[in-house]
Order: structure tokens, then C-alpha cells, then sequence
């Protein structure tokens, strides 16, 4: 019995260490394909964003949780996590903030309701989710992601999505979540200024003492991750005053978001009308890929030459293969920001920032 016992631990002893051999040979081997160049940038959405329409401390709250989202972004990055496990883990940040068009803090509809999309996009096997007018899920970037990697489609929306959600045992939220009331009187003021001038009424966005606030709440992620794989992601509440279920950009694969190593990754936030039309994220990548144009170029080409009609509003935020990083609107403002390889940390709001 005891020469049994002696030599079960031996065995077991045994075991483990050519386990854990085994998982220290893998670490390295990860360390050795790890790059030294890694980036991040996210957008909170880009509209009519004037100083003076921020006080100090509503500009700082927004400083503070764009820089909490890229903070998180940068240390996964760095520990090695791959880059679309990060543009969840980011976005998740922005949808549980009120301060963002997006999850906790989407506008409402005409209905007095919550709708949400969102997508994710992985640029090394080009694989994709997306969900689109979901009422229930807390976080929609995750409801995305797991279309993605535990479904045959690539895009679910409504009920269907809900579904799907509750089945992966995503985390549900009723009504009463996603209220704020900063966005209930939104929808106030926009219904009001459509029944007192119809042909002048902006369903984008509010009137403010005379003049049109818009605001386009979108939040989006893209990220190059230290194995060299680009990844994007975008989610959004849409726009305030909404009817007929209306979608827009942000969860179609190339028109608000996309993501391939060879090129770039890209999410967007505007007029997302025009965004389809133009398949503005795709349009970017097709720049670098077939015209040889840098993301600079890319993106200026897009987003200042290609909507040059006034009402075409918007931005995009890219980083490409090699980690360069492209923040371009045509706005007064975008909530935005980025951290490199370094951990310097970056943040902006308004055009000149």
C-alpha cells in the first residue's frame, strides 16, 4: 500500500511538471510571436461640439471615461490579450456610461423606446457579428461578439437577437435600465421643435437657444493587437426621434464598421444614411488596399472629399497594420482618443483640441 501511494505522487508529480513545462514553452512561444507595436483608438461619436456648450465639469467626466476605456484597452494589450477580446472590453466601458449614445445611455425613439445595434469584426479571419434593434441586452458589443464566434450568421436583429442573447447567458436588462433623463428630455425637445416648425425639425439632434445641437453619440473601438491583428467594433443608440425601425451605419459590415489585416480597421459615426450609401468603413480600407493611399490619405479622402454635401456629418477613427492612427471628421467635434505602444494617453473633443 505504501509503495502504491509513493508511487501515485510520483506520478501525479510527474504530471504536473510536464504540464507546467509544457504551458511555459507555450508562453514563450506566445512572447516570441508578440510584436512590440500595439495601438488603440475609440470614438464617442462626432457632431456639433462647441466648448461652450460644455461645462468644466460635464468636459471632464467625458476626459475621464474616454481615458478609463483606453487605460483598460492598453493594459490588455499589452498583457498580450487579443485585440477583439479588447474592442469588447472597451466598448462594454462606453455602453455602461450615460454619458454615450449607446447602451446605458441610448436616445429614444419616437416610441418613447430604446433601440440598439452593434458590430464587431475581426481583420485576421475576417469574421463578423452584428445585431441590430435590441431592446433587452445590456451590452450589445457582447451580443455582437457572440454572434460572431457561437452562431452560423453574421447578423441577428429584434426578438430574434434577444433570443440568441438569452440563450448565451449574456446579461438582460429591462426598460428601466436604459432610461436617463437627460435623453427622455431630449426626445421632449425634438418632438416639440417638430411640432412647432415640421419642415425645419432635425430628428438628429436638439435645438439649444437658437441653434442646432447635434450630437452623434456612437461609440466605437479599433485596435492593432501585439500579434499583429487589427479588430473593430461599434455601438450605438441611434438617433433620438426615430421611426419605423429605422438602422443605420453602425452594424453593417462595411458601411459603419470593418476590420482586415491586410488593410485597416475602421468604425464610424455620422449621418449613417450616408455612410451605407458610401460603404464608408469598407471605402477605407479599399483606399489602402488598391490605391496604395495611407490611412491619413484613406480617411481624408473619405471623410472630407467623398461627403462634401453640408448635410453629411460625421468621422471615422482607423489604425492600420502598422499601428498609425487616423481620427477625421468634418464636424466641430469628436469625443475621441487613442493610447500607443508607450501608454501616452490622448484625448479630444472639439475640433481644436
Amino acid at each position: 500500500m505504501i509503495f502504491y501511494h509513493r508511487f501515485l505522487f510520483l506520478f501525479t508529480l510527474q504530471f504536473f511538471l510536464l504540464f507546467a513545462s509544457a504551458q511555459t514553452k507555450i508562453a514563450q512561444q506566445n512572447l516570441k510571436e508578440m510584436h512590440s507595436d500595439f495601438a488603440i483608438a475609440i470614438h464617442g461619436g462626432a457632431g456639433n461640439l462647441i466648448k461652450r456648450n460644455f461645462t468644466p465639469q460635464k468636459e471632464n467626466e467625458y476626459r475621464e471615461k474616454l481615458t478609463e476605456a483606453l487605460k483598460l484597452g492598453y493594459d490588455r494589450l499589452a498583457n498580450g490579450d487579443r485585440g477583439i477580446d479588447v474592442v469588447e472590453a472597451v466598448i462594454k466601458i462606453l455602453e455602461d456610461s450615460p454619458l454615450f449614445n449607446a447602451g446605458k445611455g441610448s436616445v429614444f425613439t419616437h416610441e418613447g423606446t430604446n433601440e440598439m445595434d452593434a458590430a464587431i469584426m475581426d481583420g485576421k479571419t475576417l469574421k463578423t457579428g452584428a445585431v441590430a434593434e435590441v431592446r433587452t441586452i445590456k451590452n450589445p458589443i457582447s451580443a455582437a461578439k457572440a454572434v460572431m464566434e457561437k452562431s452560423e450568421f453574421v447578423f441577428l436583429c429584434g426578438r430574434g437577437a434577444e433570443q440568441f442573447a438569452k440563450e448565451q447567458q449574456l446579461e438582460m436588462a429591462d426598460s428601466a435600465y436604459f432610461f436617463t433623463q437627460e435623453r427622455w428630455n431630449q426626445l421632449i425637445r425634438v418632438r416639440d421643435s417638430i411640432k412647432s416648425s415640421p419642415d425645419a425639425a432635425d430628428t438628429t439632434g436638439d435645438k439649444r437657444t437658437g441653434e442646432t445641437f447635434e450630437k452623434f453619440g456612437t461609440v466605437g473601438c479599433v485596435v492593432l493587437d501585439r500579434f499583429g491583428n487589427l479588430a473593430a467594433g461599434t455601438s450605438t443608440g441611434g438617433i433620438v426621434n426615430k421611426r419605423y425601425g429605422r438602422i443605420g451605419d453602425s452594424p453593417i459590415i462595411g458601411a459603419g464598421t470593418y476590420a482586415n489585416n491586410n488593410t485597416c480597421a475602421v468604425s464610424c459615426t455620422g449621418h449613417g444614411e450616408d455612410f451605407i450609401r458610401k460603404v464608408a468603413a469598407y471605402d477605407v480600407s479599399a483606399l489602402v488596399e488598391y490605391k496604395g493611399l495611407s490611412l491619413s490619405e484613406a480617411t481624408f479622402q473619405v471623410i472630407m472629399n467623398r461627403t462634401k454635401n453640408p448635410k453629411v456629418k460625421g468621422g471615422l477613427i482607423a489604425i492600420d497594420r502598422f499601428g498609425h492612427v487616423s481620427m477625421r471628421f468634418n464636424t466641430n467635434g469628436m469625443f475621441r482618443g487613442y493610447a500607443d505602444k508607450h501608454g501616452n494617453i490622448v484625448t479630444h473633443i472639439y475640433e481644436k483640441d
